[in-house]
């Protein structure tokens, strides 16, 4: 598959929490960075998420915000 977004970052999933309707996937970028994505249990169960497989966070900038 390609994307037409520049920010795919490869990682390895390192946890799935299911919630009532959404859920937590967690990719380890590297042993000090994680990205969590919140998806829906649907697209879980569609893509066949685990632990261990390989993954992309793909990151859409318009959709990054930063606080202080």
């Amino acid at each position: 598959m390609k994307l037409s977004a520049r920010n795919q970052i490869a990682g390895t999933i390192k946890d799935v929490k299911r919630g009532a309707t959404t859920s937590h996937v967690t990719i380890e970028i590297s042993p000090t960075v994680l990205i969590t994505a919140s998806i829906t249990n649907e697209s879980v169960e569609e893509l066949g998420l685990k632990a261990g497989q390989k993954a992309f966070a793909v990151i859409k900038s318009s959709d990054v915000m930063i606080g202080i």
